[in-house]
């Protein structure tokens, strides 16, 4: 982005309409953008989801989720019979079902790595592991999770302590490992070629770390000591935010709090690599929870709710000068929503990054609200709506007729099309980037929903249909990028 006003769309590829995204249909949604006038993709995490499907709790900081791997592809490599490749998207309309899908798409994928290998697939995997450092581990991580069905401190004594026996080869295990390697090596193919087609159209994507992994991930299992932790080994602490806007007791998230003190000793050397991984993946990264850079809200383990923890400092502003220091100058976006206090804006605006700014709650009567349209800054991102947030049309609906006025009142208009109306006024924003969720670029209403926080079941399955995607709505907001300075480059 980098001084250049940027419309782009907020969409998670599980939320394409194909049970695997990262073939077809990513080059079939590329070119909507393009249609679209858009220049940027924003997504949530690729990881490997954790606990729900949440790609917040991700079972890697750096591997990528085998969901997405299109099986036409592998046909295509001859790795796959092409009527195995032919797979029915899995759920209701516009629901997806993970449990059914993975059962559908698993066997197809041991097919093709068998075949994979009999090709003599095993030397390109190994130069894949050795030039991706963190893959053996996880692959070992998800090997033994996936033969035992269990989470790693559940499993036999060899393989719960770190470092772990390996397994000799000719066993199951060692065979299980060398798939996981498999569709680690698949993914990054595929998304290296998505990432490709993305550049020849103009297109940035726009990438999602989550601040923290779960505590089933092959990050927490390795890498013990650089978490917080009680005497017999578990979480001492857990992540959380207090009581806020989106629920009365606050947010449990229950991942593993890190111990800043074990990795300053060791120069950040974990964040640094998976920063460097994301830029392989991505032109900029939103960072979530930005805050908790600055102070993360602890909840002792044994607390159900979030209601009773406290702030406590991280590591600021040395974290990113060792970041910037090894990797250069960071394409990095600032989730800078909910609680946020001075000093978590002061960081921000030293770095130089820009925040965000939604639409959405803009409107409660307080004239220096930040995200009113009058009070936002070049250097931010504007968003009608998050992955955390209704849609704008069920948003509408739920405002009581005060706020619905006060909305009127700011934007000056009669609300008859609010959403259009709130497009708009992204658009017409000062901030140089501009992000509309999909489901407002459709005009859907709640039932297409992303995510409820606080809410831990039934989130992240929503995917759209490509006959909801109208011509002449893309013909429309290519014409508002024009209008407003943000239409891609000839």
């Amino acid at each position: 982005m980098m001084g250049q006003r940027v419309a782009g769309i907020l969409l998670h590829p599980t939320s394409l309409p194909h049970p695997g995204a990262l073939g077809e249909p990513a080059l079939r949604f590329l070119d909507l953008l393009a249609a679209a006038g858009a220049r940027a993709w924003q997504m949530l995490p690729v990881v490997p989801p954790g606990p729900f499907d949440s790609p917040y709790a991700g079972r890697s900081a750096f591997a990528g989720d085998d969901r997405l791997i299109d099986l036409e592809w592998l046909a295509g490599r001859g790795w796959l019979d092409p009527r195995e490749a032919m797979l029915e998207p899995c759920g209701e309309a516009n629901r997806v079902d993970f449990h059914a899908l993975r059962a559908a798409r698993l066997p197809r994928l041991r097919s093709a790595f068998e075949r994979f290998i009999a090709g003599g697939g095993s030397a390109a995997l190994d130069a894949f592991s050795a030039a991706h450092p963190w893959l053996d581990d996880y692959a070992l991580f998800e090997a033994v999770r996936e033969l035992t069905g269990q989470p790693w401190w559940q499993w036999p004594p060899q393989f719960r302590v770190y470092p772990p026996d390996r397994p000799a080869p000719g066993t199951a295990l060692a065979e299980e490992v060398q798939f996981q390697r498999f569709l680690q090596f698949v993914f990054d193919t595929q998304w290296q070629e998505l990432r490709e087609a993305a550049r020849a159209r103009g297109v940035l994507l726009i990438g999602d770390m989550p601040i923290f992994v779960d505590r089933d991930s092959a990050d927490h299992w390795a890498r013990r000591h650089l978490f917080l932790l009680d005497e017999a080994g578990n979480p001492a602490v857990v992540a959380g935010v207090p009581p806020d806007a989106f629920s009365d007791t606050g947010q449990r998230w229950g991942n593993p709090l890190y111990d800043w003190d074990a990795m300053r000793a060791e120069g950040y050397a974990w964040w640094v690599a998976r920063f460097r991984r994301m830029l392989e993946l991505f032109d900029a990264i939103r960072v979530d929870h930005f805050r908790g850079f600055v102070a993360a809200w602890h909840i002792p383990a044994a607390e159900p709710t979030a209601v009773n923890g406290r702030w406590v400092p991280g590591p600021g502003r040395e974290l990113f000068d060792v970041l910037e220091r090894e990797l250069g100058r960071l394409p990095i976006i600032v989730e800078d929503l909910g609680i946020i206090t001075d000093d978590v804006r002061a960081l921000r605006d030293e770095l130089g990054y820009p925040g965000m700014a939604v639409l959405q709650f803009a409107f409660g009567g307080d004239p220096n609200n930040p995200y009113l349209p009058r009070n936002q800054r070049e250097n931010q991102v504007v968003y009608t709506g998050t992955h955390d947030n209704d849609t704008t049309l069920g948003w509408w609906s739920t405002l009581s007729e005060w706020e619905r006025d006060n909305v009127r009142r700011e934007l000056g208009i009669d609300g008859a099309n609010i959403v259009d109306d709130m497009v708009r006024t992204a658009y017409e924003s000062v901030a140089e980037t501009a992000i509309i969720p999909m489901q407002d670029v459709l005009r859907l209403g709640s039932e297409h929903r992303m995510n409820f926080p606080g809410r831990a079941e039934g989130n992240w399955r929503w995917r759209f249909a490509w006959e909801q995607v109208q011509p002449d709505r893309l013909a429309w907001l290519a014409e508002l990028a024009g209008r407003t300075g943000r239409a891609r480059l000839a």
